[in-house]
């Protein structure tokens, strides 16, 4: 398996038009997360990145919805995605599309968003699966260095294991768009989801095991000997 963090850092697409079939790409993740983010409350939206940002988000209770990144107007927020310019615990919900698979330190990114994120507060994710169409056309040359072919593209089972290991609870994982360049809402992108091109994962942060663990306590061995010698002085009292 490769390491997570390189060295050479790849140019993230500015918007959806910038990606082949990019429209269809956003309307399957707004598709895919409208369930979800009516479940969401909070006073603190974060969308990290400039995909991230073309996302609606309408059906969430959370008033306050911002976005973040470097060198574009349309941010609300201009910082480094890997110094978040945020307190402890205080943004409610973050949302990173395609942040990991252009990030050159992902981990860095990942506990970056988990310092920023309140106790309970909710992480989603969206990257491309390479286990899909888009995986196989990254192996044609001509393909493998234009957007979106030119990612790193996690498998979901690896960004799952780095949520686990910093205690989040994945309430749901799926992958969609089989076709690319069919409606979100066609027989086949709606019903066969395991070859999907997007990956999705929604997530919880929290704060205690996900697996409870018993205490053990420590008792204090006494030895008998002691206990008769105490009996013997308190009958020679007597």
């Amino acid at each position: 398996m490769k390491s997570a963090r390189i060295k050479k850092k790849i140019k993230m697409p500015v918007s959806w038009s910038d990606i082949y079939f990019g429209e269809q790409y956003r309307l399957a993740l707004e598709y895919q997360l409208q369930p979800w983010l009516a479940k969401i409350y909070g006073f603190h939206l974060l969308k990290l990145g400039h995909l991230s940002t073309e996302i609606h988000t309408e059906e969430c209770m959370i008033a306050h919805q911002f976005s973040m990144g470097n060198n574009d107007p349309r941010f609300n927020v201009i910082g480094d995605p890997y110094a978040l310019p945020f307190d402890n615990k205080s943004i409610d919900a973050c949302l990173m599309v395609n942040m990991l698979s252009y990030s050159e330190d992902p981990h860095w990114l990942l506990r970056g968003a988990d310092r920023v994120l309140v106790d309970d507060g909710w992480l989603i994710i969206s990257e491309f699966n390479p286990f899909s169409l888009i995986g196989m056309a990254k192996c044609i040359p001509i393909l493998r260095k234009q957007p979106p072919f030119n990612s790193r593209m996690f498998p979901s089972w690896r960004i799952y294991d780095w949520l686990s290991v910093l205690n989040y609870e994945i309430f749901y994982l799926t992958h969609c768009q089989l076709l690319p360049w069919h409606h979100p809402k066609s027989w086949l992108n709606h019903h066969i989801r395991g070859i999907g091109t997007l990956s999705i994962l929604v997530a919880r942060k929290r704060t205690c095991p996900l697996t409870p663990t018993c205490l053990k306590f420590s008792r204090s061995n006494m030895k008998i000997g002691n206990a008769l010698g105490v009996t013997k002085s308190m009958k020679k009292r007597n």
